[in-house]
């Protein structure tokens, strides 16, 4: 069934363009999704279907009505894939840099989740759906590493609360840029939907959740930090938002980074390299590691010690 929403623009939002509007008022929905409602009459104003730059008025009264999304088909594909450790229950897979977990808009090919249907022959869990089957946590396109599979309902249930209870183990090593001055630190500051710019994340406390950062210096370099995190939460971009807000952005970064990217890097500096859970059906603490991959220690190699 379609949703339906419905607003009355405040006196402060007046003279807001309607797409700017519904992006903030709409949770969840980046702005080209509110525009292609918009552009498809699923937006009016005062009973008025209207473009997407009008400009409100307090008192308009906004309808809107987000049709149901079509059914995407996500196919099995022939990729090789690391496997670290597999059983009937789940796997653990070591992910390359530049692979997307998951099916989402303008990756429907070619993603790790397309790979494990191949693999697994349909036998992966259905608790996310259609898009993310088997998914029970991600790393972003550009780092490296661990990933736990589910293979059945059981399996992923019983990975998720460990998640949720923070007893799931996760270990990443990354190269930051400057002298990270203490040896050992913890960041703990929430992590929500950046005001500025939807597509990123940022330190707020606008709808945000909490978010534990736990941070060691392994090795330190001119200009530049190796260090290990741990996670205590799992929020989207943690560790990279966390580094930043601290003024320490991991290498490579073109989100959180600084402008001048550091192009040979593709992307950040930063691999999932540990990961440990009890088995949801044997009850055995099981931990796996994972060595640097070849783009993390070639960029150490060009570094200087200090």
């Amino acid at each position: 069934m379609p949703e339906n929403y419905s607003f009355t623009v405040s006196e402060e939002n007046s003279g807001v363009r309607l797409d700017k509007y519904l992006v903030e008022a709409l949770e969840g929905f980046t702005r080209s999704a509110v525009q292609k409602i918009i552009d498809g009459g699923g937006a009016e104003v005062n009973g008025l279907a209207l473009s997407k730059n009008y400009k409100l008025r307090g008192g308009d009264k906004i309808t809107v009505t987000v049709p149901d999304a079509k059914p995407l088909e996500v196919l099995p594909e022939n990729i090789p894939l690391d496997i670290v450790y597999e059983d009937s229950d789940l796997l653990v897979v070591n992910k390359p840099k530049g692979m997307v977990v998951h099916p989402a808009s303008g990756n429907y090919e070619g993603t790790l989740v397309n790979a494990l249907m191949y693999h697994c022959k349909g036998s992966l869990s259905g608790i996310n759906g259609v898009i993310r089957p088997g998914i029970v946590h991600r790393i972003d396109k550009n780092t490296s590493g661990l990933l736990i599979v589910a293979k059945n309902d059981l399996a992923h249930l019983g990975l998720a609360s460990q998640i949720k209870d923070h007893s799931f183990t996760r270990a990443y090593e990354s190269v930051v840029y400057g002298n990270v001055k203490e040896e050992s630190g913890t960041v703990n500051e929430p992590i929500g939907r950046s005001v500025k710019d939807r597509k990123k994340m940022a330190v707020t406390l606008k709808n945000s959740k909490a978010a534990t950062t736990h941070y060691k210096v392994i090795k330190r370099y001119d200009g530049f930090t190796h260090i290990r995190c741990e996670l205590e939460t799992g929020r989207t971009h943690q560790i990279r938002v966390h580094m930043a807000y601290i003024g320490h952005p991991v290498a490579g970064d073109e989100v959180y980074g600084p402008k001048k990217v550091i192009k040979g890097l593709n992307g950040q500096c930063l691999h999932a390299k540990q990961i440990g859970f009890v088995h949801p059906r044997s009850g055995k603490y099981m931990e796996f590691e994972s060595e640097l991959p070849p783009y993390f220690t070639s960029f150490l190699n060009k570094l200087r010690e200090v």
